[in-house]
């Protein structure tokens, strides 16, 4: 099998009121990390005023926000990511813009890889979307 350090990453915007998410947000990410099911490479938060937007690393979060997990590769995530999804964020407000690593993705990719085979696109259809129209589905089943 080839083996890959790192397997594929996702960014995820988090939005939240106020200028740091809450301890039940931060709880979820430490539970997936926690279970191994996730690796978090890259946190940042994300602020959006009306002219500018602010910034803060994870290395510089200091006593800003309780958050007891190793962040592997703090700068992974680069201006290009932070400039493409700050737009998201509605004025006034913040978001947690994390990259994680799905751990069964890395085991994935490197079959893939192994076999010969190019995975060529990866569409991510968001959970709520998948539920409303799995719903809508088996409503007009029954």
């Amino acid at each position: 099998m080839a083996d890959f350090e790192y397997g594929p990453v996702d960014l995820y915007l988090i939005g939240f009121e106020g200028d740091r998410p809450d301890g039940r947000t931060l709880e979820a990410i430490a539970d997936l990390v926690d279970s191994g099911e996730i690796r978090l490479l890259d946190f940042l938060l994300v602020s959006r005023g009306e002219d500018e937007v602010t910034i803060v690393e994870f290395e510089d979060f200091g006593g800003q926000i309780e958050f007891d997990v190793e962040v592997l590769e703090a700068g992974l995530v680069g201006d290009e990511d932070v400039d493409d999804l700050a737009e998201r964020i509605p004025v006034g407000s913040s978001a947690a813009l994390i990259a994680i690593e799905l751990v069964w993705a890395k085991k994935l990719a490197s079959r893939f890889a192994e076999s010969g085979a190019e995975l060529l696109q990866v569409e991510r259809i968001p959970a709520p979307i998948v539920n409303e129209i799995l719903a809508e589905v088996e409503g007009a089943e029954s």
